[in-house]
This record gives structure tokens, sequence and C-alpha cells, in this order.
């Protein structure tokens, strides 16, 4: 209980010193919790100190009714190091070839010009709030965590919302 006061102190009140407490407390074991699961120790202190960022501005979507402090706090660890980690895989762009390219086969122009007109319809189809999600995540490039900090949406939701709207595109696509 004595942590879950204290989160309930940084969102009531954005107490610096109850901040301060649980930091000096779940900032290591977060850290160790990384590097056990295979993060570098540089990997695994950025991620820690992201974590406890997350904690400080995201306390108001702490429910002591689903989740312990401990619990919500290495949740977030497990999913920020993963967001990390699909970020650093991306693959590099290939070298930009020099010299003009082959033309492309008109049928093949032809095939591309129409399934982006279905897949736009398809977009348009969606309902806003998954249509803004996907347009953010493969348009504006960002991860999921990103998108939850900027809507200030739970990253489930934002998850769920993503795969189903994939699906009705896929739908679409067949």
């Amino acid at each position: 209980m004595l942590w879950v006061s204290h989160m309930i102190r940084i969102r009531d009140d954005k107490d610096r010193q109850a901040f301060g407490e649980l930091f000096d407390h779940f900032a290591p074991r977060v850290k160790g919790f990384l590097m056990r699961s295979g993060a570098d120790p540089s990997l695994a202190e950025e991620c820690a100190q992201d974590v406890m960022a997350a904690l400080w501005h995201k306390a108001h979507q702490f429910d002591p009714a689903r989740a312990s402090v401990a619990t919500w706090i290495f949740t977030i660890a497990r999913n920020r190091k993963i967001d990390i980690l699909r970020r650093q895989r991306r693959p590099e762009p290939e070298d930009l070839t020099w010299g003009p390219e082959a033309e492309p086969d008109q049928e093949d122009v032809l095939n591309l010009q129409q399934e982006s007109k279905i897949l736009g319809a398809a977009l348009a189809e969606l309902p806003e709030s998954q249509r803004e999600l996907i347009e953010k995540a493969y348009f504006g490039d960002l991860t999921h965590s990103e998108i939850a900090a900027e809507t200030g949406l739970p990253l489930g939701t934002i998850k769920s919302r993503i795969r189903l709207a994939l699906e009705r595109l896929r739908h679409v696509m067949k």
C-alpha cells in the first residue's frame, strides 16, 4: 500500500518527493530486470529512465484495482523495451542505385493504381478512431507507444484498434 499512496500523491499533487522515492526504489530494479531479459546496460538505462518518466506523466492511468504498482511499472518497462528494440531493428534503406531504372510494366502500374484506389476507399470507410491510428502508425511512422503518448489513449486500446482496422483492410484487399 506504500507505493499505491505514492502513486496517488504523484497523480493528485505531482508530489516530487513521492516520485523520488518511487524512482530510487524502482529504477534500479527496472534496469536489472531489463538487463536480465537480455538488454545491454545502456539500453536498460535508457529504458528505465523512459519508464520512470512515463510513471510521472501517466500516473493518472494507474488503477490499483487492476494491478500493483510494481506490476504496472514492470509492464511499462517490458513494453518500452519491445518498442525500443523494434525501432532499432528497422531495416536500413537499401543503397540507392545510380542511373536510370527500367520502366515499370504498364500492367503493374495499372494494378498498383487500382489497389491504391481500393485501399484509399477502404481507409476512408474505417471508423475515424481506427483510421487516425492507422495513419499515425503507417504514414506518420510512429510506434504504438509514441501514439499512446500523443493521443493519451491506453496502449492496449491503440493496439486493438489498429489490429481491427488492419483486419478490415485485409478483408477489402483480398
